[in-house]
């Protein structure tokens, strides 16, 4: 969530420096992930100055090119060559100068540098409003009124506001801070408990709504009371739909939006400010002057204001007029019901629909907005007309117009608010801290419960209407210790605990031996979100995935069954900002399903490489990634875990151009391969990827069974012989050294490929392998007697069952 230091102060009876303000939310359980300095114009214009274009000439080389003398308030005129086709002597300019960097409306930040163009000196730059980010416009640079002054600073021209933004981690129960005005109210809580002063919030909500007349009346009904609990409308006739002032600009963009007229800026900030959506209907779409709130009927067909035409399910709650729907209550708005810049008229919707409905709406048609994030979490039910009467005030005041009904509230079942006892021997259980009755009663009278009844160790409370996550004695808990501060929980001198066994010991240390190794080879550990797209699988595999019942995001709606995806994503990230050499590892869960209630999760290694993974110099050139090498990554990893004798297979994937399989004792253990083109399409990957799927949990149980055996070094040297083989181009080497190992001599210790070679001489579907064997014996040196006839033992095999020719 995204919140605005300036924004939240005003909400604040008093000032905080913007660092300590950080520490009391994240100590209050609203996270600060990140805390920046927003700008509405990037870098300020810092550098930037007035300049008047004393002479104009054509460039001697270049048609386009124009070069300038430019007045900038300075002894000495700078040269500037202009490409501008509307550059003209006597202009009042905006220069950049040398030193200076520029900030764009779109594009990367550019540092201005003397530089020579054709050949001409260029010192500075003259600039249009889009090269500076205070405009959209490139068709040529900005010309100043002529009073303007050479040499004023650029910053002094144009109205800048500068903030500080925080990212908050918010976690999904806390509702109560979806707002500026609900983190503020969290903020005075601490100061009112740690300060020993009360703390209130400044509302912004004033008690002097009044209607100016009754001029259009809009019947209302609920037909579905259920997915609906309370509704709420006024109708504002006379208005003005234009650009909002500069201030709600300014407070919206700092936050990331964008506005779009005064009329729904005013939605979005209310949004932002109490956590309440609303909906502004144009009261010229609304025929019969009539709102009904009502179930669709399945099947119906109904086209949202993205111009999709959508089929509607019989949970949808909709807002309909006399005659036709005319949004999706809570989620989205119709085509034609919004306000445009003819409306004249609104009738501004406040209202509280049912949290599982709205959830399965935003779901089935997947719809994910800011008002239906916000519907689904359970909004303040007792704040519905208040935000209503503040946001029609607003209007009014930006809008103009006049308030032209009273107030409609139709509330036909009054939530009562919901009961928790809380014993003082339980919080101490569970907070370990001994707290005095006075100090719980002031931190939850500051969060807002009012205390119903007190005991000698119980007090009973009513939970607010804003916090619909508090329904037992834990939860209460939770609100006081996270506004007493985690960190004052006393430590106790001794710790009383149970002897337990670690029997994962093994297995952690072994992963983080492999974290590094990849590390030192030059690899980067990843870590991708276990939720995944749908999108990127097929039918098949989605039989066999965990689906998401609640996903947050359309985007992220199932468990993801391979690492290969997200790992892919993050390539396609580096690769989008230049980063095109990737080496990269990942130790992940994939999840699985064979029916309700039927899952597994697996332990996974995934290995990605691309780009160049060695960098060469004067001795060798850059290797690219290939095969070979991310196979070898694999075998070093295999052999580490002491497995010996595996197999390899070539197999099929639908993912994958090349792969094999690494096999040992009927188990799979890793899949090998190049990542095929469509795989890669689909992440716009260009560049060929390397992609390794490591069994870990198979690989740890074979890894366990093995037994550590310790000898001494032969103290008789090794003998080696090379052996060149002419096969058909369809015998593979792992054939070859299947052929070997069969004779099972007990002396060879190795067995390794260095060369192949293929030419026409040897015929064109012939081909050359080179192979090394290395034999030893602890007991004594082989004699050439020996060793030939181990070789020739060798030589028979490979001649009698794989048709081979030695070359001699």
């Amino acid at each position: 969530m995204i919140i605005s230091y300036n924004w939240l102060s005003d909400y604040l009876p008093t000032t905080i420096d913007p660092q300590k303000l950080s520490k009391i939310l994240t100590s209050i359980g609203l996270e600060v992930e990140s805390l920046h300095p927003y700008e509405s114009i990037k870098g300020g214009l810092a550098g930037l100055v007035v300049g008047e274009v004393l002479t104009c000439e054509k460039h001697p080389d270049a048609d386009k090119l124009k070069i300038t003398t430019v007045n900038i308030g300075t002894d000495t005129p700078s040269q500037i060559v202009c490409g501008a086709s509307n550059v003209a002597a006597g202009q009042k300019v905006i220069v950049a100068t040398v030193g200076s960097t520029i900030y764009p409306t779109n594009g990367e930040p550019l540092q201005i540098k003397k530089a020579k163009i054709r050949g001409v000196e260029s010192q500075g730059m003259i600039c249009a409003e889009d090269e500076i980010g205070v405009g959209e416009s490139h068709a040529g640079i900005m010309v100043l009124p002529a009073e303007t002054i050479p040499g004023t600073a650029a910053n002094t021209l144009f109205e800048t506001y500068s903030d500080f933004i925080y990212e908050i981690g918010l976690t999904p129960n806390r509702m109560d801070a979806m707002s500026h005005l609900g983190v503020a109210k969290d903020v005075c809580a601490y100061l009112w408990h740690h300060d020993k002063k009360e703390t209130k919030a400044v509302l912004p909500f004033k008690n002097n709504f009044k209607a100016d007349n009754n001029d259009i009346a809009i019947n209302v009904t609920i037909e579905a009371t259920e997915g609906c609990q309370r509704y709420a409308g006024v109708s504002i006739n006379n208005i003005t739909v234009a650009e909002s002032p500069t201030w709600l600009q300014n407070k919206l963009k700092s936050i990331g939006l964008k506005p779009i007229n005064n009329v729904v800026d005013v939605t979005n900030f209310i949004l932002h400010e109490t956590g309440q959506p609303l909906h502004a209907f144009d009261i010229a779409k609304i025929t019969g002057n009539t709102i009904k709130v009502k179930n669709a009927t399945a099947g119906e067909k109904f086209t949202t204001l993205d111009e999709k035409e959508r089929t509607l399910f019989e949970n949808d709650v909709m807002i309909a007029n006399a005659n036709e729907h005319m949004c999706i209550a809570g989620v989205y708005g119709g085509l034609h019901s919004g306000v445009s810049n003819a409306t004249t008229a609104i009738f501004l919707e406040s209202a509280w629909f049912n949290p599982s409905n709205i959830r399965k709406t935003s779901l089935q048609h997947g719809l994910r907005t800011d008002a239906a994030t916000r519907f689904e979490k359970g909004v303040d039910i007792s704040n519905t007309v208040n935000v209503l009467k503040r946001a029609a005030l607003l209007i009014k005041e930006i809008a103009g117009g006049t308030i032209s009904s009273d107030i409609i509230d139709l509330y036909p079942a009054p939530q009562e608010k919901t009961a928790v006892a809380i014993k003082y021997h339980y919080l101490k259980k569970l907070s370990g801290k001994n707290y005095h009755a006075d100090t719980i009663k002031n931190i939850l009278t500051a969060l807002g419960f009012e205390i119903q009844k007190e005991g000698i160790d119980e007090m009973w409370l009513s939970v607010p209407y804003s916090k619909p996550d508090i329904s037992i004695a834990a939860d209460i808990v939770e609100e006081i210790m996270r506004i007493d501060g985690l960190d004052n929980v006393e430590i106790p001198a001794t710790i009383s605990i149970a002897p337990s066994a670690d029997n994962g010991y093994a297995n952690n240390s072994f992963a983080e031996k492999m974290a590094n190794y990849l590390t030192g080879n030059g690899f980067h550990e990843i870590f991708t979100n276990s939720i995944t797209d749908s999108k990127y699988y097929d039918e098949a595999t989605l039989q066999h995935t965990v689906k998401m019942i609640n996903n947050l995001s359309a985007d992220l709606d199932v468990m993801r069954p391979s690492l290969l995806q997200t790992g892919l994503e993050v390539i396609a990230y580096n690769i989008n900002r230049k980063n095109n050499d990737v080496k990269l590892y990942e130790f992940g869960k994939t999840y699985h399903s064979n029916g309700i209630g039927k899952y597994a999760e697996k332990n996974r290694l995934a290995i990605f490489t691309s780009g160049i993974v060695t960098i060469g110099g004067w001795q060798s050139k850059d290797m690219k990634a290939d095969f070979y090498h991310i196979k070898g990554i694999c075998e070093k990893i295999i052999m580490a875990a002491g497995i010996k004798n595996t197999s390899i297979n070539v197999v099929t994937n639908q993912h994958m151009d090349y792969a094999i399989e690494v096999a040992a004792h009927q188990q799979t253990l890793a899949t090998i391969g190049s990542i095929h083109p469509n795989t890669l399409k689909q992440f716009g990957i260009k560049d060929a990827v390397m992609y390794a799927d490591i069994a870990w949990d198979e690989l740890m149980v074979l890894q366990q069974k093995n037994n550590i055996t310790f000898k001494e070094i032969s103290k008789f040297p090794a003998v080696q012989r090379d052996l060149a083989i002419i096969v058909d181009k369809a015998v593979t080497y792992a054939a070859i050294e299947q052929n070997v190992k069969s004779h099972k001599i007990q002396a060879l210790k190795s067995i390794k490929l260095f060369d192949i070679f293929e030419s026409e001489k040897i015929g064109s579907d012939k081909r050359s392998m080179a192979v090394n064997f290395t034999f030893s014996d602890e007991a004594k040196t082989f004699a050439d007697a020996e060793t030939d006839a181990m070789m020739q033992q060798i030589i028979n095999g490979l001649e009698k069952q794989l048709n081979a020719t030695i070359r001699k």
